[in-house]
């Protein structure tokens, strides 16, 4: 009962600092330390689910849930606070314009997609397989990019930037959550014994089912995101399409999630050949994120500024 009393007191302590923070219209901290903050908050969260999971603590669990909403929120209000002070400084762009502003987005959006999932399907375990996710990505983005605020290059000076980036991260991280699923899937027994740790998961359909849907919803964003994209190159560059290595490969990455989507429907692939789809697919996600910015040159390269 005392771990859930805590995991209260965060939500209502971000509750007053949200309050206190509009009442003076000031910010009391700054966007990195929230961001960071959050960092440590994903990573208990994920402590708590395993813990959950493996000695199976019912009030764990509710822990967990509670201390991994009020990371999203202090999240949320972090990311607001850095466009608030890049407004302060005379930039006032949206934070998705360099690496460390996606980074923060694409964990975002991973706890986003993971705690939907899990208001939809009331089991908690599945958080000890995605916050772990979100808080590495967190950590690298605090501790390993450049948090300064600056201003925006020529190229990104366009309103398509905020559909395109938002889509795009949406997607990824769905399919963050769907890769989380998919590992769950390949390691879990088909048939397990009542005192297994893998009882408080779900069951091997309701995982494959789970993993299909949250494919096809970030499918759906990824598609979004190319066409937002081809169209806000057209403007940049005068080119819908010129085979940059970041376009390559999101075209790469968009047809393995079809391939995986057209095989379930034509040729009924359900089970291990989906996990495996689902794993591959976010390695060309994150290919396309980092092995691109990093170790191929091309349009997008300021993205990894």
């Amino acid at each position: 009962m005392r771990i859930k009393e805590i995991a209260g007191g965060l939500l209502g302590a971000l509750l007053i600092y949200l309050l206190l923070a509009a009442k003076n219209h000031t910010v009391l901290v700054s966007h990195a330390y929230l961001l960071s903050l959050v960092t440590f908050i994903y990573l208990a969260a994920a402590a708590g689910y395993l813990l959950h999971w493996i000695f199976k603590w019912e009030g764990m669990g509710l822990a967990s849930s509670a201390i991994a909403w009020a990371g999203i929120l202090l999240h949320t209000a972090g990311w607001g606070i850095r466009w608030w002070e890049s407004h302060e400084l005379g930039y006032g762009h949206i934070p998705l314009s360099n690496l460390y502003e996606s980074l923060i987005f694409f964990a975002w959006a991973v706890m986003a997609v993971y705690l939907f999932l899990e208001l939809k399907l009331r089991r908690k375990a599945l958080g000890a397989f995605v916050a772990p996710v979100a808080s590495l990505i967190m950590a690298y983005a605090s501790f390993g990019t450049s948090t300064e605020i600056e201003p925006l290059v020529p190229a990104l000076q366009s309103n398509w930037l905020t559909a395109h980036v938002i889509t795009c991260f949406l997607g990824y991280g769905a399919f963050a959550v769907a890769f989380g699923l998919g590992l769950v899937y390949l390691f879990r027994p088909r048939t397990v014994a009542p005192s297994s740790i893998w009882q408080y998961l779900p069951e091997q359909e309701t995982l494959d089912n789970l993993m299909y849907k949250i494919i096809l919803f970030g499918f759906f964003w990824l598609t979004v995101g190319i066409i937002t994209g081809a169209v806000w190159a057209d403007q940049a560059w005068g080119s819908y399409w010129s085979w940059d290595p970041k376009e390559t490969w999101s075209l790469i990455t968009w047809f393995i999630y079809a391939a995986a989507i057209h095989a379930r429907i034509t040729r009924g692939w359900t089970g291990k050949r989906m996990a495996f789809l689902s794993v591959v697919g976010f390695g060309a996600v994150l290919f396309t994120y980092f092995g691109v910015n990093f170790w191929l040159s091309g349009l997008h390269s300021y993205a990894s500024s």
